[in-house]
């Protein structure tokens, strides 16, 4: 569907504080497996945060300006895969 991304990532935050770390999960995970963005917009808006890993673009959104946006509009004619939001890979917390 598009000539530039394979995949677009849309991901909701109940607060700007979990977007921030929602967006530094990823770009954690995603650096053990030597994978860095090749651009970050936004950091430390508490709105939206892109984060473009050439392939794939992840928008990490503030719930409700995601639902403002609706850019799963734009891409009505896309195959969706929607997954819950329960993490699929538990993590253990450092005490």
């Amino acid at each position: 569907m598009s000539a530039i991304y394979d995949w677009f990532v849309l991901i909701s935050a109940s607060s700007s504080r979990r977007l921030g770390a929602i967006s530094n999960f990823i770009q954690e995970g995603l650096s053990k497996q030597r994978m860095r963005p090749l651009h970050v917009e936004g950091k430390g808006n508490p709105y939206w945060i892109l984060l473009d890993f050439e392939d794939v673009v992840a928008h990490v959104f503030y719930k409700d300006i995601r639902e403002f946006y609706g850019l799963e509009r734009l891409w009505s004619d896309a195959p969706r895969e929607q997954l819950d939001n329960k993490c699929s890979v538990k993590t253990s917390r450092k005490k």
